[in-house]
């Protein structure tokens, strides 16, 4: 029997791309490869949001045809969408699929051979909804992944996003309803995640919103708990803002893009937003949920920004109640816009701004974490031994081992450099719900902090891949409108 091996690179959304893909493999008589090198057929998922993603990509082709000569390799994903004849001029390189073809791909392995392999079409015309549950993510297999919203209808204009990705679409109620409930046997807390999140349920002839969604996931579901990834600022709307803050079941965590604190900068970028429109979302989530994790996606160095644009954007930053941030260098995509732009910021330049905002960062999440101490915070346990991470995103190091894929209370002793402390003795009962068991032990376990440059997630979409109490960085990583 053939065996496949699936590599993913990228944010979250590919991730569930990759286990679609993997479920349709399999569904197509191959069997799953324990590692590449033992693989017959290597299918590398791919990101496109940086060049270094590109480079990362190019890499692993040389990679694998050196080290599996025998291999056939299919690249696929948004790399593949964006440059296919790139791709399939370097040695290895059977097929190159892109994301408007991505469904196919089972059966165009399994089909007779032919030249010109090269599969992509008209993204914009994609209707398909290609996700399944992300339930080993970067070894964390206490907090699936499921994708339940694709593409984005905006254009901002640093994005290349939109142009591989397609129009947003929405996984249909039902199917999400019915993913859940099996996932809700198994897990205590899902993550609900897509390119553009908030638009989920958006489609012409939709009545139904995100918020109407979620009450029905904790109606006929009985997941004990739902995190958000990032969600568009003017997305958090009052009605969803509400149902988060009323819901003991739903993690006290809200993710909002910034991108600049100067708006005209925010002009420059396209962004659909102004800095007061930003500011009352945020104060109204905080005010709704006093010990909530506030998270944003920041870029530095974005074309014509200037010392006193970074200076207003580094103030406004401050002036809010962020509990972390994530912040990413500008990088130029071939395509777009501010490509184009002449009006460049000089590297060392981008660099000093970066570990500017990472140091604001450091100094707000320690003053949360500090905030939490003598405090009891709901949890769920991990995988890594002797740790768990709160509904408000606070990897906690535990008195005691405790079995992983629990729900339990804990009480803040103290902090650690990257967290906080359980207080010995802090432990509450676990809240065991229904038919519920403690996931399997395994080797994998999750980084105490989060890998910074070129080793993390470059969806720029921050979602969530790993859980720490560290703030993510970079100096390479470009964010997504």
């Amino acid at each position: 029997m053939e065996k496949f091996f699936v590599q993913n690179f990228g944010c979250r959304a590919t991730q569930a791309d990759g286990a679609a893909l993997e479920a349709l493999l399999a569904a197509k008589g191959l069997a799953s490869a324990g590692e590449r090198a033992q693989a017959d057929l290597v299918v590398l998922n791919t990101c496109t949001v940086t060049a270094s993603a590109d480079e990362d990509v190019r890499q692993t082709i040389r990679r694998v045809h050196r080290e599996n000569a025998a291999a056939r390799i299919l690249v696929t994903g948004c790399y593949a969408q964006r440059a296919p004849e790139e791709l399939a001029a370097m040695p290895g390189v059977e097929w190159v699929v892109g994301n408007s073809h991505k469904t196919q791909i089972a059966e165009l392995v399994t089909a007779a051979p032919y030249h010109g392999n090269i599969h992509v079409g008209d993204i914009f015309a994609q209707r398909d909804f290609l996700s399944a549950p992300v339930e080993d993510a970067a070894g964390d297999r206490t907090r699936p992944n499921l994708k339940i919203q694709d593409g984005c209808n905006n254009r901002c204009s640093f994005c290349v996003i939109p142009f591989v990705r397609g129009r947003s679409r929405s996984a249909p109620a039902e199917q999400v309803l019915e993913q859940v409930r099996s996932m809700a046997s198994r897990y205590r807390e899902i993550v609900l995640s897509g390119i553009n999140l908030g638009r989920w349920g958006r489609e012409p002839g939709s009545t139904m919103r995100l918020a109407d969604l979620i009450r029905r996931l904790l109606a006929e579901t009985d997941i004990q708990r739902l995190r958000l990834s990032s969600v568009e600022p003017m997305d958090f709307s009052d009605d969803l803002l509400g149902l988060m803050a009323s819901s003991p079941r739903i993690a006290k965590h809200v993710h909002a893009p910034l991108q600049s604190g100067s708006d005209r900068i925010l002009r420059r970028m396209h962004r659909k937003y102004r800095l007061r429109h930003y500011r009352d979302r945020v104060e109204k989530a905080r005010a709704l949920m006093p010990y909530a994790a506030i998270g944003a996606d920041v870029m530095v160095g974005f074309p014509g920004e200037t010392d006193a644009d970074f200076e207003e954007s580094r103030r406004f930053i401050e002036s809010l109640p962020f509990t972390y941030l994530h912040v990413f260098t500008y990088s130029e995509r071939p395509g777009t816009p501010a490509a184009q732009d002449a009006d460049s910021v000089p590297i060392h330049v981008r660099k000093e701004r970066n570990r500017l905002l990472r140091e604001l960062s450091a100094e707000k999440n320690r003053a949360f974490r500090e905030r939490m101490v003598g405090k009891t915070l709901s949890a769920v346990t991990l995988h890594e031994p002797g740790a768990a991470l709160t509904e408000n995103y606070l990897k906690v190091q535990l008195a005691q081992p405790r079995a992983a894929n629990q729900i339990v209370e804990l009480r803040i002793g103290g902090l650690t450099p990257i967290g906080l402390r359980e207080q010995p003795g802090g432990f509450l009962p676990v809240l065991t719900g229904k038919g519920l068991p403690p996931a399997q032990p395994d080797s994998a376990s999750i980084p105490a902090s989060l890998p910074s440059g070129e080793d993390r997630d470059r969806s720029g979409r921050s979602e969530y891949a790993i859980p720490s109490g560290v703030l993510p960085t970079s100096n390479n990583v470009q964010m997504l409108g």
